[in-house]
């Protein structure tokens, strides 16, 4: 996720720009935005036996990212508030107000253009971190059931993921079976496995996610502690290391074989930006080539190499990260989703367009139009309309 003050240096910088006119008609489609849930949504639903045992951020309604002003800038705030609110609405006390709110977030859609959206939970990514597997999975399920009913239902133009329980595979089957059918977008598994990712318990949740069809979505942060270090220089270097999960976990999804034996079943990692796919690709390509002299180190021994599979099935998504964009003769450009991280200070709102054309000046408009909506829409079943009509 970036600094707020790079992401305002990054508007600063697009404030009057007009996107070309080539990039002007492609619809964009953020792979990374929010909902930020009530914050009593679990406390309330959940018996008190259960609640006790969630993490404080869905026990207490509790965000550590801070309040609606401080994650939006009360700047937008205000905007957005007078751009969605009719006479008889209420003005917006809270960031549920806004982004659980069709019509509102559509507004600021049709004003930031923005063809559809991507819908992560907020609050609900500290959901593994519960002490006991009945908590954890019974919030799963009122999660799904919750954004099923607010946002994926009133419009097209939502895709959102569904909270997987991992404490058991089977649990965690029989939700994927359940929300599929429903008809949300994605599996949302923890950036970080327990056990680790390439371990055999996890091979009927592959071939299950596999025979359905739904690409699972890791976002940064997720199932383990983002308190690396403390003190001088704490908070860039835990953001650093946070990050640094994804290559790790991509690495291993790709030598281990899953990649492989699972051609069609996709990979999102979520708000890590995308610079690191070059390096893992080159790093792991160099080093299981090296490694293949001594024997045994290498297993298994793969026909492709680990960048193959990764350039096929991996992606990263990101708000502004030109290094990802100058990489694409590395990486190719189908691993590479562009988020608007809608709605939080970071993210590309108001100037989503600005910066699109900031970023991905002189980059073939093919390539661009993948990057910014076009596999998004493939990964995540958008309907064609969602594209090809205006919001």
């Amino acid at each position: 996720m970036q600094s707020v003050s790079d992401a305002n240096s990054v508007r600063r910088e697009t404030d009057g720009l007009t996107a070309p006119m080539e990039f002007d008609s492609l619809p964009l489609i953020s792979a990374d935005s929010h909902v930020e849930e009530p914050r009593d949504l679990w406390a309330k639903n959940l018996p008190p036996s259960l609640v006790e045992n969630l993490a404080p951020e869905l026990r207490d309604g509790h965000s550590p990212s801070g309040s609606f002003a401080d994650r939006i800038g009360v700047e937008n705030l205000q905007r957005i508030d007078a751009l969605t609110r009719s006479d008889d609405a209420v003005e917006m006390q809270s960031m549920a107000d806004l982004t659980t709110d069709p019509e509102r977030r559509l507004a600021v859609m049709r004003q930031d253009g923005i063809a559809g959206e991507c819908i992560y939970p907020t609050m609900g990514l500290y959901v593994w971190n519960a002490e006991s597997r009945e908590a954890g999975e019974a919030a799963c399920r009122l999660y799904n059931d919750w954004i099923f009913d607010r946002l994926e239902r009133r419009s097209s133009r939502f895709r959102c993921a569904a909270m997987i329980p991992t404490w058991d595979v089977g649990a965690a089957i029989a939700e994927i079976r359940r929300t599929a059918a429903m008809g949300l977008a994605a599996a949302l598994l923890p950036l970080v496995g327990t056990p680790e990712y390439n371990h055999r318990d996890w091979e009927s949740l592959w071939n299950e996610l596999d025979e359905i069809g739904m690409p699972v979505v890791m976002h940064q942060g997720t199932g383990h502690s983002m308190l690396f270090y403390r003190g001088p220089g704490a908070a860039v270097a835990n953001l650093l290391a946070t990050q640094s999960m994804a290559p790790r976990g991509a690495t291993l999804l790709a030598t281990s074989g899953v990649l492989a034996a699972h051609p069609d079943l996709h990979f999102v990692f979520v708000e890590t930006n995308a610079s690191w796919l070059a390096w893992a690709m080159n790093t792991a390509d160099h080093y299981d080539r090296a490694f293949r002299q001594y024997p045994g180190w290498v297993r298994p021994e793969l026909r492709e190499k680990p960048s193959v599979y990764m350039a096929r099935q991996i992606h990263g998504t990101f708000q502004y990260d030109p290094v990802a964009v100058a990489s694409i003769a590395q990486t190719g450009s189908d691993p590479l989703l562009w988020g608007s991280d809608f709605p939080h200070a970071e993210g590309t709102y108001p100037h989503s367009r600005a910066s699109v054309a900031e970023q991905f000046a002189g980059v073939a408009e093919e390539q661009v139009a993948r990057m910014v909506g076009g596999t998004a829409a493939k990964l995540f079943g958008f309907a064609p309309e969602v594209s090809n009509t205006p919001v």
